[in-house]
């Protein structure tokens, strides 16, 4: 009796571990039916997200599990749960300004751009009418963005066949009313990352560089100096994507340039000038120009005192037949005129034009408008050359999202090395009148459009927001090494950013796109699945343990009645 009790028992224990199996197969096949197509994965690229004095900017959020949507929606739907997909190709500038300023809510913001905006891409022209366009719309688009408060998720990314695939078939359901939902299907869209952090203490690093001149024997006396300065970071709508090619890439190819040719002529006491070189590449140019600022405090005072002039390089790669020299002081001041005619007649010469425009600096205002205006405020000569005619806004047109490789020309650049050096060669080695050309085409000191083609390139793919940029950031590393190169003495300055700035990290992720069915269809699926399960299930018990064992198995057990002693 007591065998036979055991030996059901074993055949119940065996039927159960048969189950086992067939319960894992169910679990997997519900865990895979919401998500039914393999997930396209897209790099997706954040809005930044600041504060200045406290005061929310930017994106404020970053995680993303909505259904995709289209402008093809009916207007007035809930968006609150959709990920609304907007390519920048039929950007409707004026309802993005209306949801953001009316805060209605949205469960993200995807903008799709096209691939000539892509940093370092140099193919397809790139300032046809059309790119034209959607620069000037980008840079609405961004305005909007970077100086409002969004209180949901926005990224960026670049059309490929994904995108536009998922993007056709959203909008045809959406044309239909059928916007996505857990009940009728579509796309899902998911972005998995943590929320952001304040990035503790951002530094700003300068590198300077410095080329001595040639003293007089028995001549004491501090030789004058000329400086030569460019911002190198740049700020963006969204920090990954912020290359600033033209601002201020195109200012830090000219710098160094300029710095290699005048190595070669100062490496040979016989033409090495009586006028010391200082170079610098400064950091927190979008904000206010504080590196400026703090690399001028932080030079020794004979030193600041000794500097004659100095020139500061700004967006100089996109422009065709004049630059703007801009200055603070009078422009009937002597020392104005003497360097405004230097360059005006090197730059006829040439072939160009140079403009000299004037902005009186505001001494109670803090706010600096160019960079030459840091200099202004300890009494040092200064003027920006630029093609920009009027300075740009704080936080705008410092290396945006249409600022790339294609809207640069190297020729341009090339234009701007050769004014900026030869009058730099004819104040310091004293040459008056026109047609002498130190740095000849067909000379040892000729501009080499390779090297310029080069760190073009390079700056063109490499995104230099200060606040994410470390120490040791390659890019800082290789500037410091070029320098070093060149001129003798490079010293590298850390410097915190002003506190009232504060940035947040997770600029850049992974958009998982799944194409997800209805819960109709779901059920349905499950209905069918659970039903061919329970079918198989009861025909391996019948086989392998008889039907017996099968009606055992749904057959409530007898009580127990318990004697009670």
């Amino acid at each position: 009796m007591v065998d036979e009790k055991k030996s059901k028992q074993r055949h119940r224990v065996m039927v159960f571990e048969s189950m086992y199996p067939v319960l894992a197969l169910m679990l997997i096949l519900v865990a895979c039916v919401e998500l039914c197509d393999a997930a396209t994965v897209v790099d997706v690229y954040r809005l930044i997200q600041y504060d200045i004095s406290g005061v929310p900017f930017g994106s404020r959020f970053s995680s993303l599990n909505h259904h995709a949507a289209s402008l093809s929606f009916q207007r007035g739907a809930d968006l609150s749960r959709s990920v609304l997909i907007l390519p920048l190709r039929e950007l409707d500038i004026g309802f993005v300004q209306d949801y953001i300023s009316q805060k209605q809510s949205l469960g993200g913001l995807l903008i799709l751009l096209p691939q000539t905006f892509r940093p370092g891409n140099v193919g397809g022209g790139g300032l046809n009418s059309e790119n034209d366009g959607f620069r000037k719309l980008l840079a609405q688009l961004e305005k909007i963005l970077v100086h409002g408060n969004i209180p949901f998720p926005v990224y960026f990314a670049f059309e490929n066949e994904e995108t536009d695939a998922m993007l056709a078939d959203v909008k045809k359901n959406d044309a239909l009313g059928q916007q996505a939902t857990a009940t009728t299907g579509g796309y899902k869209l998911v972005i998995s990352v943590s929320e952001p952090k304040k990035i503790a203490s951002p530094i700003i690093t300068n590198i300077q560089g410095w080329l001595p001149g040639l003293r007089a024997e028995g001549d004491s006396n501090q030789l004058p100096t000329v400086a030569v300065v460019a911002s190198y970071d740049t700020f963006g709508a969204a920090p990954a994507l912020s290359v600033g090619s033209d601002s201020n890439g195109s200012g830090v190819v000219a710098l160094l340039e300029v710095a290699r040719l005048f190595s070669v002529l100062y490496s040979n006491p016989k033409t090495r000038g009586r006028y010391n070189l200082l170079f610098a590449l400064t950091s927190g140019g979008p904000y206010n120009y504080e590196g400026t600022q703090k690399w001028l405090k932080s030079l020794d005072q004979r030193m600041r005192e000794s500097i004659d002039y100095a020139i500061c390089l700004n967006s100089v790669g996109s422009w065709d037949s004049e630059l703007l020299i801009h200055v603070s002081k009078p422009p009937d001041n002597a020392y104005i005129k003497q360097i405004f005619e230097g360059f005006s007649n090197v730059a006829e010469d040439l072939g160009f034009q140079v403009a000299l425009k004037h902005k009186k600096i505001n001494i109670s205002n803090s706010r600096v408008a160019w960079e030459h205006e840091q200099f202004s405020r300890l009494r040092v000569t200064a003027a920006t050359i630029s093609e920009l005619s009027t300075p740009p806004e704080l936080l705008e047109n410092a290396g945006s999202l249409s600022d790339t490789r294609q809207l640069v020309s190297e020729y341009a650049i090339i234009k701007g090395v050769k004014l900026v050096a030869e009058s730099l060669a004819k104040h310091i080695y004293g040459h008056q009148g026109k047609d002498i050309k130190i740095f000849a085409d067909d000379s040892s000191l000729a501009v080499n459009p390779f090297y310029v083609r080069s760190w073009l390139d390079l700056l063109s793919q490499t995104p230099r927001v200060a606040p994410f940029l470390s120490k040791n950031e390659p890019l800082i590393m290789a500037l410091k090494k070029e320098l070093e190169d060149y001129t003798a003495e490079v010293s590298v300055q850390h410097e915190s950013l002003d506190g009232s700035f504060t940035f947040y990290d997770s600029t850049k992720a992974s958009l998982n796109i799944y194409q997800v069915a209805s819960v109709t269809f779901d059920l349905l699926l499950l209905l069918v699945l659970g039903s061919y399960l329970i079918v198989l299930f009861s025909f391996l018990v019948i086989t392998t343990r008889g039907l017996d064992d099968l009606i055992s198995l749904f057959r409530r057990p007898p009580s127990r009645k318990v004697k009670m002693g």
